[in-house]
């Protein structure tokens, strides 16, 4: 319990370990938890995630986001969601590290960019 503190917040940790019923797993080890509501209904009910390493939504599967947006009654683990034939395994987001995009012309390649086409013509009012 207090290992998942070093991710999540004190309180959804409280929260988890006080009113949470474990729902499931996904392949990345972020478990998710539901509340029910007094009425019993599904869409009356809350639904978190208590993630395993850094606090990143992108490390949320599709099935998982539908589930936790009340999108899908049933989670993942009772009725997967089936994979589109083109969808690709996600990658993490890159952003600051030396994998990171540098377009052409940004200050990380040099900051040479190709000369204008002459295809651009400036606005003067």
């Amino acid at each position: 319990m207090f290992g998942d503190l070093k991710h999540n917040s004190f309180f959804t940790v409280l929260k988890t370990r006080m009113h949470g019923q474990l729902v499931g797993e996904d392949q990345y080890g972020n478990r998710y938890y539901r509340r029910t509501a007094g009425r019993g209904r599904w869409r009356d009910e809350e639904r978190w995630v208590v993630f395993s390493r850094q606090n990143e939504p992108t490390e949320v599967p599709p099935g998982w986001v539908g589930w936790l947006h009340k999108r899908f009654e049933l989670p993942p683990s009772e009725r997967p969601l089936p994979a589109p034939s083109w969808e690709k395994e996600r990658l993490p987001i890159m952003t600051g590290t030396d994998h990171a995009y540098r377009p052409a012309g940004s200050l990380e390649r040099g900051g040479k960019r190709a000369p204008a086409t002459g295809d651009y013509e400036a606005w003067t009012p």
